[in-house]
Formats: C-alpha cells, structure tokens, sequence
C-alpha cells in the first residue's frame, strides 16, 4: 500500500528525517510526507519537496490520505535510540527504510537559494564591520524547552546553557570574534554585551547566517543539525542528553563537550514521564571550568586568536569528544 509519513518535532527532528526519507524514495515513487511542523525544513530539496503537505493542507485527507497507509516513525521510541545505539538519522532510517542492521549516518541535504545565502552573507559581513572583527561565531544557547519566567531564564529539561554561564562565554569570545546570538529569547543585561540578536527571523534566514559564519556554537537544537548539513565547523555541549543520540561525535569538525557525563539518566521523552530524570539533569548544563576552557580551546583551535595559547590539552579533561 502507498504510504504517507507523518512527521512530527522539533526542527531539527525534522532534518534528520530528510536522509531517510530521500533514501524511501529511490525505489518508492507514490509517498507523500505530512510535516505537522518546520516544513520549510523540506524546501529546496529536489527529491522531497514536491512530496511534502503541511498538515493544514486544505482536503488534505480526502485528496491524499484514504488510500494510504499512514505511517508516524518515532525514533524516540526505537530500541537502539534510547539505549544509545543510534542517532535520530539513523533511527529514522530504520523505521522508514525497515532495517534490520544500524546503518552509517547519511548526509542531511540542505540548499539555500540564492537570496538565503545573500542575507546570511550580509549579515555576517555586517558585524565583521561594525564589530571590527575577523571571524563571527553563531551562538544559540537555548534549547526549545528553555523558558522565561519573570526575571528568570531556565530549562528542566537540562538541555540549555546557564544564564551565567552564556554571559562568561560572551564575555571571552567578544574578545577575539563576533557573536551572532541565535535565540527568540532576549539576555537580561544592563549593559552592551556586544553582540548581535537578529530578531523574529524565520528559519531558513538563519541556515543562511550559519553557513556564511565561521563557527557555531550551540546546545542540543536546531543549529547544531544545520551547522553539520552545512559542514560548518561546531562545538556542541551537551548535558541531559546523550551525544551518540542527538549529535555527531564521530564527524571530523564538530567537538563534543559532554557536560553530564557519568551523571546523567536517560529521559524517556515520548515514551513515559520520568519527573525522576528530568529533577536529577536540570543542572547538567551547569559548565565545570575545565569545559568552560574546553569550548573556548576548541573554538580557539580551529579559529586560532592569539587567546589560543592560554589554554593546554590538560584543560580539555576527559569528557570532550574529538575525532
């Protein structure tokens, strides 16, 4: 029977699923692709796109669904996912594409038209300009489960960097780069950070800032998944999450900070509610000072200030990963 997959999530679930989905396509024509979220996602891709509703489509179900099978892959759900066998592209590939064997982690297909380049490249030119700055640094430190309160920033989900912690970083990056704040949620401060905050900007223009970037730094979200479609060189720290699931500790420019190794208890997201897992990780985004030396060393390494020096390998500690 034909099939239709309904996909659901974040962004960047929604990216990883792309792999999968092209590799369906090789030998399955008549499919569709439901995007209850983030379709835009889809836009540009060659052999997705024309295949791809938004779950609003007007007669969606009547024109298109009654002679489906209706299929929502859940990678969240997939033994090898939660017991840290596999990533989110290869989770979607084995329940779309019915694999048996856990497969390579397949390429994320990403292309940005011609006025999406035009407008990160602008942008990115602009504060080299008024930064007076060689290199610029996309940073996102919150995640989608960070929320306001009041005069309060957090996330339980121990997902997001702290609020203090996003400040020291700003603080010795400015130095040397400049930083590009991705985030819909503003910082408190009563004075110039130094940083530019794009605002209310859809999705696809900030693809288009972080491919014309130098570096991105960023938590468990969306930019992350970019950054590595783009081949842009990353850092990712990573808390109550593990990095076999949701980032790419093998690929050659991304390093891996590992904030809650050894400490952290896998949340059953999708699955049950586990208040215990989320109570025993919201702090694992709380930075030792040997991964605050670790991000600022491997953003340093690769963009090479004179800063760089300050730092040794023993500063690294034992939990970053580096290929």
């Amino acid at each position: 029977m034909k099939k239709a997959f309904f996909i659901n999530g974040g962004a960047g679930r929604v990216l990883c699923s792309i792999p999968a989905l092209e590799k369906y396509a090789q030998n399955n024509d008549d499919f569709i692709i439901v995007s209850e979220g983030w379709s835009e996602c889809y836009s540009g891709n060659k052999i997705l796109q024309d295949k791809v509703f938004d779950v609003m489509h007007k007669i969606l179900f009547e024109d298109h669904l009654l002679d489906k099978e209706l299929i929502s892959p859940e990678p969240y759900r997939l033994n090898q996912y939660f017991n840290q066998k596999c990533n989110l592209i290869q989770a979607f590939d084995i329940l779309i594409n019915d694999l048996k064997d856990i497969p390579e982690t397949s390429k994320i297909t990403l292309e940005l038209n011609k006025q999406e380049q035009v407008f990160g490249y602008n942008l990115v030119e602009e504060v080299k300009q008024t930064k007076h700055k060689d290199k610029v640094i996309v940073l996102q430190p919150f995640g989608s489960t960070a929320k306001t309160e009041g005069k309060f920033i957090f996330d339980s989900s121990g997902r997001s960097f702290e609020l203090a912690d996003i400040y020291k970083l700003i603080e010795s990056l400015t130095k040397s780069y400049g930083v590009i704040l991705m985030s819909p949620i503003g910082l408190p401060s009563n004075v110039d950070l130094g940083i530019a905050w794009p605002q209310n900007l859809p999705l696809r223009q900030w693809m288009g800032i972080i491919n014309a970037s130098d570096y991105f730094l960023g938590c468990d979200s969306v930019g992350q998944h970019i950054a590595y479609a783009l081949d842009k060189s990353t850092t990712v720290v990573i808390g109550s999450t593990f990095p076999e699931n949701i980032s790419y500790p093998n690929k050659e420019n991304f390093t891996i900070i590992d904030n809650g190794k050894e400490s952290r208890k896998y949340s059953p997201i999708r699955i049950t509610m586990d208040d215990i897992s989320d109570r025993n990780n919201e702090d694992l985004m709380i930075l030792s000072k040997e991964n605050f030396a670790a991000i600022l060393e491997s953003i340093n390494k690769k963009l090479s200030p004179i800063e760089s020096g300050n730092f040794t390998k023993k500063s690294l500690g034992s939990n970053i990963k580096k290929d």
